[in-house]
């Protein structure tokens, strides 16, 4: 079952260019299994059917407050209590600075403020009007009051100019979506230490042993925790990456420094997450000055850089431990050994190279544990981040984290 199955998203249209790509948006929503209603603004109507998006989501569009039929039984209301969100997109700066005003003047705006659905907001207007200094006023009021913007991206729009301005790409929006209305309890009470990233080994004050990997599954996994009721924190190497919500992060380099941060944490947490993209190798010794060029070959002398969840595996009362073996060949095999060789409780596997891998927009992994398995095909980070958080859930959801929150109440 998808996180959007039998969800309500309330579709606001306005009236930018980028209407046209509404139904694209809607229809994927109804894909996901969400229930879409689309509201249409004035200037929505005219560039966007609303007989079109009837067609595409099974519902009439509204687009006017003064619907005799429909407001007989405040319709209006009706659909502010019906939505679990409300995803305004396109939105041009019209109605952005008349949602930063709380104005109530046409359908959408009065849906906005009638309903405690969380609101989200795809700018879409001329690069010249997104950075104008009212606009990002009206933005930063919006988030102040907790809505979400989702882009606008930088590219070529309707005008000829280039620059930000255009509506993010429906995939973006679909995603931010689920991260609005997919909050659970599946590990309520749970206090979840996840590590991400990758880590920089010094060779010299200007060089590093590191790898491939961005930090994003690692992310995307304490969001979906998180998102789950758990109380997380976040371990993580160098990345560009931004703190999900409500998880405390703590910003590290060397896996020596990995290695400290979770060791402390360890023995207080339920669940570990080892996502970090760990170095194997470590230099054996570190020149305090740049080394300089030679014409010679140069040998760098290796060593074993610390095994962090070996080390976690190896502790008393050890938490539910979840292990990642990101291989070139034989994944499950590999993953399989890699389970019973660190003594741990799951493993991720997932195929690495051949263009496959770090960066990628989307991933596919088969999960291991003693006596068992399971295959998740191929989709998103976030929604594989979900189905991992899922499973853990559910596979720790056994004696050995309800025995953990009996000895941590009796403390």
């Amino acid at each position: 079952m998808h996180i959007l199955t039998n969800k309500k998203i309330l579709l606001g249209v306005s009236g930018s260019v980028a209407a046209y790509r509404a139904p694209e948006l809607a229809r994927r929503l109804a894909e996901h299994g969400a229930e879409v209603r689309a509201v249409l603004t004035e200037g929505g109507a005219k560039l966007i059917s609303p007989l079109l998006m009837q067609a595409v989501t099974g519902a009439p569009a509204r687009s006017s407050l003064w619907d005799e039929a429909a407001e007989a039984a405040m319709s209006h209301i009706e659909l502010a209590r019906w939505a679990d969100c409300i995803v305004i997109a396109p939105a041009t700066a019209n109605t952005i600075a008349r949602l930063a005003r709380g104005e109530a003047s046409d359908l959408l705006g009065t849906l906005c403020l009638a309903s405690n659905a969380p609101v989200l907001v795809a700018p879409a207007m001329n690069r010249n009007m997104w950075s104008n200094r009212a606009t990002q006023e009206n933005c930063a009021a919006l988030r102040e009051r907790g809505c979400v913007l989702v882009g606008p991206d930088h590219g070529q729009q309707a005008c000829g100019d280039v620059g930000e301005g255009r509506m993010s790409a429906v995939p973006e929006i679909v995603e931010a979506v689920e991260r609005s209305v997919g909050v659970s309890d599946q590990l309520a009470g749970q206090r979840v230490l996840i590590t991400a990233g990758p880590t920089r080994e010094p060779i010299d004050p200007v060089r590093f042993l590191s790898n491939r990997s961005t930090g994003t599954m690692g992310f995307e996994l304490a969001d979906a925790a998180a998102r789950a009721g758990a109380d997380v924190q976040l371990v993580t190497g160098p990345t560009s990456r931004s703190t999900p919500p409500g998880v405390e992060r703590l910003d590290v380099v060397t896996a020596g420094e990995m290695l400290d941060a979770v060791m402390e944490r360890a023995p207080d947490c339920h669940v570990f997450i080892a996502c970090a993209a760990v170095s194997d190798y470590t230099p054996a010794h570190y020149s305090p000055k740049k080394l300089k060029r030679r014409e010679s070959a140069q040998a760098l002398e290796l060593k074993p850089s610390p095994d962090i969840l070996a080390g976690v595996a190896r502790l008393p009362e050890r938490p539910f431990l979840v292990g990642f073996a990101a291989e070139t060949q034989q994944v499950e095999e590999n993953a399989r050994a890699k389970l019973e060789a660190k003594g741990v409780d799951m493993v991720v596997g997932n195929r690495v190279g051949e263009g496959r891998g770090f960066g990628d927009v989307e991933t596919s992994a088969r999960v291991v544990w003693e006596g068992g398995g399971r295959r998740i095909g191929k989709c998103t980070k976030p929604e594989m981040a979900r189905q991992l958080i899922g499973l853990i859930a559910e596979r720790c959801g056994l004696e050995k984290v309800t025995l953990l929150r009996t000895r941590s109440s009796a403390q």
